[in-house]
């Protein structure tokens, strides 16, 4: 599985959160659970490749080829994260 055509998003943010959204090729769908959110072993080993800490938090039905991810913000002082 062509883990170069996985697409990653830029950060975004909110007062708690960062987010990323990860686009998955159509070959990889096929290899993921669509009826409940992943761990991260199961992401990472269909290819997703991010640093520590991420959540796959929500499945958006309309796009399931789309993984949504958040962590804690860490560049915050006093975020307590």
């Amino acid at each position: 599985m062509p883990a170069e055509d996985i697409i990653y998003s830029e950060k975004y943010y909110d007062d708690v959160y960062e987010y990323r959204h990860v686009t998955l090729p159509p070959d990889i769908m096929a290899l993921i659970p669509h009826d409940r959110l992943m761990t991260e072993q199961e992401w990472r080993a269909v290819g997703v490749q991010q640093s520590l800490g991420w959540v796959h938090y929500l499945i958006h039905k309309p796009e399931p080829h789309i993984l949504l991810f958040r962590r804690p913000r860490t560049d915050m002082p006093g975020s307590g994260h």
